[in-house]
């Protein structure tokens, strides 16, 4: 059986093989938030996935209405940490902050007993790599469209910069390092190294700018490429090649995937101010989140799923 981290390489290495129909980001701390592409024009979903986390959001997405909003008003509650009545910038960004957190836990909870076989409480790096790997081990020839010794090698070697005591066995954290690498700040250079890996095609230890938009975006013969490749080939030249050379070595490509001077989560709070702060003033009262709930949770338009997933905390 091959195991979900693995099979988003898989999934990597077939996007990248075919024609993409929307646009790929690369950027870590904007996938943090949620991998769907923000377009406020077509739906508020990746507003909701940055609010209450994936797992909540797709929760929120079988509600009927009216329960949706009653548990918006109890998360506005929560919100309102100094109980003003009030919902500031900055509570909206510890509360995405935590919503983040907590999915994040969630999803390293629910793969752990998977992984820790002998339940010592610890994973090591031989349970990990027999239970992703397992098929491939037992018949390596029955696994011969990909690379897997390849594949395999290259999960090693970031658990290994995980497994920060180096007994080649993960606790919680360092499994969870191990996951979601991006969250950490000794796992910077490793996703730095991967990605590269996967977007430098000629081997040269950079990305120019045909590697960087054929990462993206393959065109076919006649056709015409979108608007956004313009963009990006844009970005390229004025952003992201800093030194102006035509390519990006590895100081370039960590300043775009995890980028240090732009804040997504609070990005992500004066979004949601932006669109709900009917008088202005800067904060958000329960009235003005409420009437505006769809931007903030989403719900079914029938009473399916009333019922359903009746959380303590609601």
């Amino acid at each position: 059986m091959i195991r979900p981290l693995l099979m988003c390489f898989v999934l990597c290495v077939v996007s990248g093989s075919s024609k993409p129909t929307e646009r790929k980001s690369r950027v870590h701390d904007e996938e943090r938030l949620s991998r769907l592409e923000h377009d406020d024009d077509k739906n508020f979903d990746y507003d909701h996935e940055a609010f209450l986390g994936e797992d909540e959001a797709k929760t929120f997405e079988q509600l009927p209405p009216e329960e949706s909003k009653r548990r918006l008003g109890v998360i506005v509650d929560k919100m309102d940490s100094n109980e003003d009545g009030l919902v500031s910038e900055e509570e909206l960004k510890l509360w995405i902050q935590a919503a983040q957190r907590k999915h994040v836990e969630e999803s390293v909870e629910r793969q752990w007993n998977d992984f820790d076989i002998n339940d010592d409480g610890l994973i090591s790096w031989d349970e990990y790599r027999n239970v992703t790997y397992g098929s491939y081990l037992d018949d390596p020839q029955a696994e011969a469209e990909y690379n897997y010794t390849h594949i395999m090698w290259r999960d090693e070697r970031r658990f290994r910069v995980a497994d920060t005591n180096g007994d080649l066995s993960a606790d919680k954290q360092e499994f969870t390092a191990f996951l979601h690498p991006e969250d950490y700040e000794h796992m910077k250079d490793i996703v730095v190294q991967e990605t590269m890996e996967d977007i430098d095609k000629n081997g040269d230890g950079f990305i120019d700018l045909k590697e960087y938009i054929g990462d993206m975006y393959t065109s076919e013969d006649e056709e015409e490429d979108p608007e956004w490749v313009a963009t990006e080939r844009q970005q390229f030249a004025e952003f992201r090649d800093k030194n102006k050379d035509g390519k990006m070595d590895k100081e370039e490509t960590l300043d775009w995937i995890l980028p240090s001077d732009y804040d997504h989560t609070e990005a992500e709070a004066k979004h949601l101010l932006h669109e709900s702060d009917a008088n202005q003033d800067g904060k958000l009262t329960k009235k003005e989140i409420l009437d505006k709930y769809d931007v903030f949770v989403g719900s079914q338009v029938t009473d399916f799923g009333e019922a359903l997933l009746r959380h303590d905390e609601f």
